[in-house]
């Protein structure tokens, strides 16, 4: 009997523990799919369960990002005209990103775009401290270039410390790339080839003139272009007899007049901003020096270069671009290159709406600075600074400016090698001064006038 019971007890014993065991099974089967479970419980779920992330996915919820452009601006000073112009290109180009909805993203982030900027009255005192501000304060991910050589090479170093993206437009300089930077991208046509164009057209206008003299402004900008020109003009057979810089700011220039005219010059080049330039134009104007060709640094592209009269008639100037240049989808095919933006006629209509006159290429290098960045953004499918940093070291491509693409060597890194620049000359057209594209030939908008009275 005592046998049986033992054997009854056994039984039930063991009866509990199986009772026990199944419910702990299923006890971690239901508790894993909550807990997160382990790998091989989650490959056996349900075909629809692993659906669900994959259309999730594709098709995630949008975020809205807004990128933060910190710049200065010359609101006072001698830059005031050509920075307002540069910053007007800069804030057409945001509010139109903004408008159309932002740059999207694959993951879903919609990005746009804010300004920040200070005046930097347009002289060096204030730039490192307020590129410093724009960054440490402002919290701005990419930054845009101050208008001029010497502002920029000052922001240069500010951004390169803090690891920032700056876009350096209004600035052709070459010794800004030489420094070993690796965030600072030049958008204009470097200095060292900003007049060289302007000797290639007098020696097709004159073989035989052979005496030119340089006289320019000492600031950064103008000694390299001029000291790039001089070079090759000599190399071309001209004979330099006047090479002489002015200090800023100077308004008085009778005797540099004196010395063009003591020393034989048939031709004179140099200049150096707006109002320099447009004072110098119209002394030698009024000195009636007898010159036979006048080629000037910034001025003569400015519209308001016209307002000089008499004085602007017939004097060349380079410009980094002209609303009369074909840059469009079709000459990006032709030269095996891609197109990204506006023509310039979809540019200038919206410039001259948005602001009722003509862009200068002042004002076309602030809209190609955010044009560029748009691209590198969407090339990188990101804001991150080092993929968008990748893209741009890889851009080449056509814009309603040109041609773009950036020098990626440790010697030269963001020097722009695809831009070209084109001459202008104002012309008398039935009593108007009309400004016409009149080098390279095969971008004039009308032959030159020679000689320049």
């Amino acid at each position: 009997m005592r046998r049986k019971l033992y054997l009854f007890l056994g039984l039930l014993v063991l009866a509990s523990l199986v009772l026990v065991g199944c419910q702990s099974t299923s006890s971690e089967a239901t508790s894993a799919p909550s807990s997160g479970g382990n790998e091989a419980e989650v490959t056996q779920a349900p075909a629809e369960a692993t659906q669900a992330p994959a259309e999730a996915s594709e098709a995630p919820e949008a975020k809205e990002v807004t990128v933060t452009i910190g710049f200065t601006q010359s609101q006072t000073g001698k830059y005031n005209e050509e920075s307002s112009s540069q910053t007007q290109g800069l804030e057409l180009w945001v509010k139109q990103v903004n408008d159309q909805g932002g740059i999207k993203l694959s993951d879903g982030t919609v990005v746009k775009f804010k300004t920040v900027y200070y005046d930097d009255e347009s002289t060096g005192d204030k730039v490192q401290q307020l590129y410093t501000r724009l960054i440490t304060e402002d919290n701005a991910d990419f930054l845009i270039s101050p208008y001029s050589s010497g502002l920029t090479s000052m922001a240069a170093v500010v951004s390169e410390q803090y690891g920032k993206i700056m876009l350096a437009t209004g600035a052709a300089s070459d010794s800004i790339y030489t420094k070993g930077y690796e965030r600072v991208y030049q958008i204009y046509t470097p200095a060292s080839r900003y007049l060289t164009g302007a000797v290639d057209l007098l020696k097709s206008l004159d073989p035989n003139l052979k005496k030119v003299a340089f006289v320019y402004e000492n600031s950064k900008f103008s000694q390299a272009v001029v000291g790039a020109a001089k070079d090759y003009a000599e190399q071309q057979g001209y004979e330099v007899v006047l090479f002489e810089g002015y200090d800023p700011g100077t308004t008085d220039f009778g005797a540099f007049i004196n010395k063009i005219a003591d020393s034989g010059a048939e031709a004179v080049m140099g200049g150096g901003h707006f109002q320099d330039g447009s004072t110098f134009a119209r002394q030698l104007y009024e000195k009636q020096l007898d010159i036979k060709y006048l080629a000037l640094l910034v001025a003569p592209a400015d519209n308001g270069f016209s307002e000089l009269g008499d004085a602007a008639k017939n004097v060349v100037g380079p410009s980094q671009w002209e609303p009369s240049a074909n840059y469009s989808p079709e000459s990006a095919k032709a030269a095996g290159l891609a197109w990204f933006g506006p023509t310039s006629a979809e540019f200038a209509k919206a410039y001259e709406d948005a602001y009722g006159e003509t862009p200068s290429y002042h004002a076309a290098g602030g809209y190609a600075a955010g044009l560029v960045l748009q691209k590198a953004i969407m090339d990188a499918d990101s804001v991150d600074p080092d993929k968008v940093k990748a893209a741009l070291d890889n851009m080449d491509l056509l814009i309603f400016f040109g041609h773009i693409k950036f020098d990626t060597s440790e010697d030269a890194h963001g020097l722009q090698i695809g831009h070209e620049m084109v001459y202008v000359q104002w012309q008398d057209k039935d009593g108007k001064l009309v400004k016409e594209v009149v080098w390279p030939k095969e971008g004039a908008t009308a032959a030159p006038v020679y000689p320049l009275r």
